[in-house]
């Protein structure tokens, strides 16, 4: 017989919630059907586009290959993760199944609400575990990378010193168990508190006082949390175990790695806390299945907490202070060896050649002989003031920009030449307003056009760039340099979508009265094709009010999109890394090529200090492929340049059909491959502190280096500051090298917090010679001017100092170029140009050279003038061809004079010119309060005077 419910206890509350009616609830299910069926299709969409461009680029397989292992790696996880938990949330139910948890009261705001524990608890742990599937899933999938290297990884040969573990292990094996160990440590985390909720509302069971079970939820609660515990104390033990890795490459103050500390007292103590917890995951187990006593839980804990505290915080504390602290070298001397070698090794300048350089006063007769080749080479245009100029001569229309210069070699005449490269890209935005339509930006307006090349010291009498290829159309001065397809469809600042091989004639470039039309004839592109095939491309483009209704796009149409060429290796690479200056390139069939530099890193490489590089923080980098991308067709391809690079390995195991050799690089392309900037400046910076291998020395921080500095002046004429010298190629003859002239990319050291120079690194982009490194040191016996320095004699010679100030009063800016350091032979050649700038018109034009040696200074007009009154007669080759560079126009404004010349004899002359540096040198000394120097100087200066009257006298 049942017993009837009584209705006597205020906690006999009877809530009964009206059910909905079933058409509200249709209605919902109708709403999120349909915002379910718009996601997928629109993802849907999304798939379709990505897959058409990769497969306009020939790369379907990389797109399926990425997508599939997303997909997979999504699947796993989010399966895995709802199953887990869902099967743990029941068996922690099953635990309480005899605790009804039917109802309970609780009060918000003083007002009672009335729930159902029971009800809410097995939907929620459905919600959780499909929740914590999709977040993990999500999650994990952008791992995917992590994932294929693992299961494609290669093998390495070097092993780390402290765990004897191969180079491989960090690069390709650890990621993964870090990323499975905290899934599987937040899985039993999450179990273990819902553990601890089913026994907190099982303790808080109303009627447990009396019915007597209040001793059997607390068993039943105490075994139930003990076990997930348990399970989370191993899981963690793993976590203590896999912590110790990352300490082989924690940078500290010194040196990066690990310690003499954490070596010996830190990584063991890790072991015993693992130990520690297994313990007191043991002790949980017992705990669970026998004891159920709490306090045992307690002291479980305890264990591990206590052997942390000891080993890990107590121990090394004060090995640090009363063992390490007082004999530190000795003690850390092994670990910085090891941080020495691993970190030359992993920034690749472990092989670098390092060769004494003179750095003599003055060049002689035969360095300037010898050197006539890097002499007509050397750039006098500043590449800031070439792209001020070239906006306002040769981008002819407003809506082109040069959006950088770049620096190459081309063979002109039989000579290898250094010349200037700027690319003229078509930008939208500055159509004018009334042209600012669709037709125009998707159908007309639809690429760039030609490049200008100049040579790197060519100016024409009005101080412009000597151009071997501008206009439009496209006119050389060389018959070995053509342009044949200049239309630029794909560029650095070519970001829009157009449609080409439309009814409408595209525009090329602008012809007097009228406009050139053109009509695109490559294979880029995704084929726009039928009705259907349209308007998915509207859909994925946004472009649904124009594309589909279009009378101009036919079937047989393309869309070109993704069209900047560091979009284009980012969606197709993304597991690269890549340099921030793309280079355009002239093959020999006259087709325009971007060439980029892509790298591949790691912040994990043991032993091994962090720098910045490609705005990453990383602990190895290698220039492991070059990019060559059609400026026409958008056809993209890699070239493997290391192939001793273990990440590069991987990867070609992983994406076969990516990549190709280096010698499968067409010849006309490989020629024109230059040292990449990122690297060389990440390398200088590394080896500004790693060029010692003397442990004493490394750690006493004696031989620091820093990248040269020099001035930068701002746009204020009266404010200037300083700034890093950016690395610079120069086509020059090496010291040492009895070959020709060379394209070398070349950055100065000075001394830290000195401003004299100590040394200088050199790229080589040429040849066999390609990806070398070689290092120049300068004798310590005495000081070589740095840049600064030269900035400095510039400021104070009182000719120039008078010509800028005068020029700065009459309307225009006196623009000082980069100051270049040039070795020429045993010597060094210091060359800063001097442009003038209108303040109405920022066009840049040459007015001054200004070279140094460590004893002289002049100037001139042009570089020869300013090399004649600086060597006199010595410059001059009697069967050579003269740089290009022409006389001033004699209406141009007026110029500093350079030191006074006459129809003397040439001894006569460099013995004016040797007495006015002489006499600018002692005034520079006086001023700067270095008297006995300056003595000096005058007593040199006296001499030469005497020898000017001897020499004198004896003129007719």
């Amino acid at each position: 017989m049942s017993t009837p419910m009584s209705f006597d206890r205020e906690s006999d509350i009877i809530d009964v919630t009206p059910k909905k009616p079933r058409r509200r609830r249709w209605k919902w299910l109708i709403l999120v059907a349909i915002v379910v069926l718009l996601f997928i299709a629109s993802r849907s969409v999304s798939i379709y586009l990505s897959a058409a461009w990769f497969g306009s680029l020939g790369y379907s397989s990389i797109f399926w290959f990425i997508f599939r292992a997303k997909l997979e790696i999504f699947l796993i996880f989010l399966i895995l993760t709802t199953v887990i938990l869902r099967v743990a949330f029941w068996l922690v139910g099953r635990a309480f199944s005899s605790f009804s948890f039917e109802r309970r009261t609780v009060f918000i705001n003083q007002q009672p609400v009335n729930f159902s524990p029971a009800r809410v608890l097995r939907p929620l742990a459905w919600v959780i575990s499909i929740v914590a599937g999709l977040i993990f899933g999500f999650g994990m999938r952008e791992s995917w990378r992590t994932f294929a290297l693992y299961f494609h990884q290669v093998a390495t040969s070097q092993s780390d010193p402290i765990f004897n573990k191969p180079i491989g292990f960090y690069l390709f094996t650890l990621p993964v168990y870090d990323a499975l160990s905290s899934w599987l440590l937040t899985l039993s985390f999450i179990i273990l508190v819902a553990a601890i909720i089913y026994a907190a509302l099982a303790m808080t069971q109303q009627g447990l006082a009396t019915s007597g079970d209040s001793a059997k939820a607390r068993k039943i609660s105490l075994a139930t949390v003990s076990v997930p515990l348990a399970c989370w104390l191993i899981i963690l033990a793993g976590r203590f175990i896999l912590s110790r890795y990352p300490y082989l490459w924690e940078d500290h103050q010194t040196f990066s790695g690990v310690t003499y500390v954490e070596a010996n007292h830190l990584l063991p103590a890790f072991v015993w806390v693992a130990v520690a917890l297994l313990l007191a995951a043991l002790i949980c187990l017992i705990n669970g299945f026998a004891v159920r006593k709490f306090r045992l839980l307690i002291a479980a804990l305890a264990i591990p907490v206590v052997v942390y505290v000891i080993g890990a915080i107590i121990i090394p504390a004060y090995v640090t202070s009363f063992v390490v602290k007082p004999n530190e070298l000795g003690r850390e001397t092994p670990y910085i060896a090891h941080n020495i070698a691993a970190t030359r090794t992993a920034f690749g300048i472990e092989g670098i050649e390092q060769r004494n350089f003179d750095a003599n006063t003055t060049a002689d007769s035969s360095d300037l002989q010898g050197n006539r080749a890097t002499l007509d080479n050397i750039r006098l245009w500043d590449w800031r003031a070439l792209k001020d100029t070239l906006q306002q001569i040769q981008a002819i229309r407003t809506y082109y920009d040069f959006t950088d210069v770049d620096v190459d070699r081309y063979v002109v005449g039989g000579q290898k030449r250094q010349m200037m490269i700027g690319t003229r890209e078509l930008n939208v935005e500055k159509l004018p307003e009334s042209s600012r339509n669709w037709v125009n930006e998707k159908l007309i307006y639809t690429h760039g056009y030609a490049i200008t090349m100049n040579t790197a010291n060519g100016f024409d009498a009005e101080g412009m760039p000597k151009f071997v290829v501008s206009n439009m159309p496209v006119e050389s001065t060389a018959a070995e340099i053509k342009v044949t397809r200049p239309e630029i469809y794909y560029g650095q600042e070519t970001s829009y979508d157009v449609y080409v091989k439309t009814k409408r004639m595209e525009f090329n470039y602008p012809q007097g009265e009228t406009n050139n039309l053109t009509s695109y004839e490559g294979s880029g592109g995704i084929l726009v094709g039928g009705y259907f095939k349209r308007w998915l491309l509207a859909w994925a483009l946004d472009d649904f009010t124009k594309l589909p209704f279009s009378d101009d796009v036919t079937p047989a149409s393309h869309a070109l999109i993704h069209r900047n060429i560091r979009e284009i290796v980012d969606g197709i690479a993304p597991f690269l890394v890549y340099d921030n200056d793309p280079y355009m390139v002239v093959s020999n069939e006259g087709r325009l090529f971007w060439i980029i530099d892509a790298f591949t890193e790691s912040a994990n490489y043991p032993y091994s200090r962090h720098y910045q590089a490609a705005d990453k923080n990383v602990n190895y980098i290698r220039n492991s492929v070059k990019v060559v991308v059609d400026a026409y067709n958008g056809t993209t391809n890699f070239y493997v340049f290391d192939r001793n690079d273990p990440l590069i390995q991987s990867y070609r195991a992983i994406f076969p059909a990516l990549f190709h050799d280096q010698k499968e690089m067409p010849a006309d392309l490989r020629a024109h491959v230059r040292y990449p900037e990122t690297l060389i400046k990440t390398q200088a910076e590394v080896f500004a502190l790693y060029h010692t291998q003397d442990i004493n020395s490394f750690f006493q921080r004696e031989d620091l280096w820093n990248v040269a500095r020099l001035v930068a002046p701002s746009q204020d004429k009266t404010q200037q500051t300083e700034q890093s010298i950016e690395p610079y190629f120069v086509l020059m003859q090496l010291p040492g090298e009895k070959e020709g002239v060379e394209f070398v990319e070349i950055l100065p050291f000075t001394p830290s917090n000195r401003n004299n120079m100590i040394g200088w690194i050199a790229g080589r982009c040429d040849g066999d010679a390609y990806g070398s490194l070689l290092a120049y040191n300068f004798p310590k016996s005495r000081l070589v001017d740095g840049p600064l320095q030269i900035e400095a004699r510039i400021d104070q010679n009182a000719q120039l100092s008078g010509q800028f100030t005068l020029w700065n009063q009459q309307g225009s800016h006196v623009q000082r170029g980069h100051l270049l350091v040039i070795p020429i032979g045993r010597s060094l050649l210091y060359v800063e140009p001097i442009y003038l700038k209108a303040e109405r018109s920022p066009m840049p034009e040459l007015r001054l050279v200004v070279l140094a040696t460590q004893d002289r200074l002049a100037y001139g007009n042009n570089f020869d003038e300013a090399l004649n009154n600086l060597f006199g007669e010595a410059t001059k080759a009697p069967t050579e061809t003269k740089p290009e560079t022409q006389q001033p126009n004699a209406n141009a404004a007026p110029k500093a004079s350079p030191a006074p010349q006459s129809s003397a004899p040439p001894n006569v002359q460099q013995l004016v010119n040797r007495a006015i540096q002489e006499f600018d040198d002692y005034q520079r000394l006086t001023s700067e309060g270095k008297l006995a120097e300056a003595g000096k100087k005058l007593e040199e200066h006296k001499r030469t005077l005497e020898e000017l009257k001897k020499a004198g006298s004896k003129l007719p």
